[in-house]
């Protein structure tokens, strides 16, 4: 006989999980995050020049003031995988369940599949911050994507070149470099910070530390590397021999944490088609923008 599901069953829905997960990618500690963006969010900078000028008797209209505007479009991305539920019976998550044919789930393993997946999540999104491409399947543009990144894109980013590829010997000459090109305006700046990867992080560290350096040998947990007076932000994410200098509040990432698009699932379908399959699902989205591109330095 034919057996129609028209329900719209959709298991236990986990949504922080998700948003712990979009929020654990480390670049983003660095940005600045767009929540709520149900389409698309305009990003607006206001520049003004020449608007302070000797008083008068009169109203002398003087000066200029600009607003532009970007654009920050997020791309949507799903997880979709099915899970057999007799290969736990051979794993710790046995213990974990109840007598019976039918009682096959752990309690544990829904929050263990979970935050499993949300690792998956999060180092997509680290990924596609930087180095992602729109035309790839499950990424979306990021910001040093040749030719289609947000920097590319925007044409006005300071471009920085390096020495050669970095290592320990010269990566504080090119940090200079990089901090020698960044604009007079954004200089000193509280949310200032240079970006880069973790290998080039180590670089830097173990420059330092050979230069002798107290803190560079002796780092706690509260320990905030900084390079002349401007705060580092290791990003994994990044390329190898690429760094960035930029404001937070230049640099945004925006997504829908409050929208029923966005959201991390697991079905069981024993009741639903009679197999021992455990589906997750989940769904989210991401994307980048920057607001005022002659602001930020790229060096590679």
């Amino acid at each position: 006989m034919a057996f129609n599901v028209t329900s719209n069953y959709s298991g236990k829905a986990f949504g922080q999980y998700i948003s712990a997960a979009l929020k654990e990618a480390k670049s983003l500690e660095g940005l600045t995050v767009l929540e709520n963006i149900k389409y698309k969010e305009n990003i607006r900078k206001m520049a003004g020049s020449s608007l302070v000028a000797d008083a008068t008797c009169d109203f002398t209209d003087a000066g200029t003031l600009a607003l532009t505007e970007k654009v920050l479009t997020p791309k949507n991305l799903q997880i979709n995988v099915d899970l057999c539920k007799k290969t736990l019976l051979s794993g710790w998550e046995a213990e974990e369940m109840r007598a019976g044919a039918f009682n096959r789930n752990a309690p544990t393993f829904d929050q263990y599949v979970l935050s499993y997946f949300g690792e998956i999540i999060a180092d997509a999104v680290e990924g596609s911050i930087w180095q992602g491409a729109d035309a790839t399947a499950g990424q979306f543009e990021g910001f040093q994507t040749a030719t289609t990144g947000a920097f590319a894109v925007d044409g006005t980013v300071v471009a920085s070149t390096a020495t050669a590829a970095y290592t320990e010997s010269n990566i504080i000459e090119n940090l200079q470099t990089l901090v020698a090109d960044i604009p007079s305006n954004i200089y000193g700046r509280d949310d200032l910070s240079i970006y880069m990867n973790w290998k080039t992080y180590r670089f830097y560290i173990s420059a330092i530390s050979t230069l002798g350096y107290l803190n560079a040998y002796n780092m706690t947990g509260d320990y905030k590397p900084v390079f002349e007076g401007i705060n580092i932000q290791p990003c994994p994410g990044m390329a190898d021999n690429v760094m960035v200098a930029a404001e937070k509040s230049n640099l945004f990432f925006g997504t829908d944490l409050l929208s029923d698009n966005t959201n991390i699932r697991t079905l069981d379908m024993t009741d639903l088609d009679g197999s021992d399959n455990l589906r997750v699902v989940a769904k989210f989205s991401g994307g980048v923008q920057v607001g005022v591109g002659s602001d930020i330095v790229n060096q590679s």
